[in-house]
């Protein structure tokens, strides 16, 4: 029963004071990708805590069959003496039901999220195939559109579109701004990390840390791509670049497509315009080591007490046992 209650209050711990402390942070801006990663890391963790605290419920009162060699029985019984629960068989079925919901429900929004948007991802390609055109010289697909956007579309037939009103408002340099953001969507597989936090979200709409989860994933790929983007130009021509593809609006994408402008766009802007300062080594160590320790804690104290247990002497040692006389 504590390791359960420990796990669960994890979960709650996390779900309740980790997505506005992250929130206020002030680095993530200048670091989105780790960011992003560490976003995630709360989302699995919180899930895998639940899960977990179910699991250490159905523990003890799993039974083993009698035809086992006594060294299993043996950690059997030591496994039960550390995961005890005063509910019994109750609390067992509770924590069973506990995790299977869980795995099922986050199973099931995540396939139905990617079918949906590989599904009109699909469908938007036919349309691009019937009314668009290659750009032969930079390899996008060219749409007739009164809208200045650019947006693409991830997947094994990747395509990146823009309209014929972004490239009139767009100069050359501007251009290879736009073409870089998009491409570095579709090399990093930004649209993966928006489907997991989009499906999570819908899976939980009552944890408010996947809500933001979903929100700041969305903000902090186009702040990523930004920043490849910079890479290739520099920050001046890509806060141009997103000016004129969002001045006019974003005409509709599917669900999955991943547009250059639109929502977020003066605030990515603003951040263009200052000198980028990106994290320290020590500072994006100190973050990827928060993602390892956040995912590593729950199966560490769900495995804590077997480990105990694997102490005891209801456990022999194998060697042991295997050099016993037969009887």
């Amino acid at each position: 029963m504590t390791v359960a209650l420990v796990l669960f209050g994890y979960a709650v711990a996390l779900a309740v004071f980790a997505g506005p402390l992250l929130r206020r942070a002030r680095w993530v801006d200048r670091a989105p990708r780790l960011a992003i990663a560490l976003w995630h890391a709360l989302s699995v963790t919180v899930l895998a805590s639940a899960a977990m605290a179910g699991l250490a419920l159905t523990v003890p009162t799993v039974q083993v069959s009698g035809d086992l060699a006594a060294l299993l029985r043996a950690c059997v019984m030591a496994l039960r003496e550390q995961y005890a629960s005063p509910g019994g068989a109750a609390a067992g079925a509770t924590g069973a039901v506990l995790a299977l919901a869980i795995l099922a429900r986050t199973l099931w929004c995540l396939a139905r999220a990617a079918l949906r948007a590989a599904r009109d991802r699909a469908r938007h390609r036919q349309v691009l195939d019937i009314v668009g055109r290659p750009d032969r010289g930079h390899g996008f697909t060219i749409l007739d559109c009164a809208e200045s956007a650019a947006y693409c579309l991830p997947g094994r037939q990747r395509r990146t579109v823009v309209t014929t009103a972004a490239l009139q408002a767009l100069d050359g340099g501007q251009l290879a701004a736009v073409l870089a953001h998009e491409r570095a969507h579709l090399a990093e597989r930004h649209d993966l990390a928006l489907t997991f936090s989009a499906a999570i979200a819908t899976a939980f709409p009552a944890v408010k840390l996947f809500r933001d989860a979903a929100a700041e994933t969305a903000r902090l790929v186009e702040l990523r791509a930004d920043d490849v983007a910079t890479d290739r130009t520099d920050r001046l021509t890509v806060a141009g670049a997103l000016l004129a593809v969002a001045s006019h609006g974003t005409p509709a994408v599917p669900v999955g497509a991943m547009a250059a402008g639109g929502a977020g766009a003066a605030a990515r802007v603003r951040r263009l315009i200052p000198p980028r300062r990106p994290l320290g080594r020590a500072q994006a160590t100190a973050g990827s080591l928060a993602v390892a320790v956040l995912l590593a804690l729950p199966v560490l104290v769900l495995g804590g007490p077997a480990a105990t247990a694997s102490q005891h002497n209801l456990c022999p040692d194998a060697s042991v046992s295997a050099s016993a006389p037969m009887q």
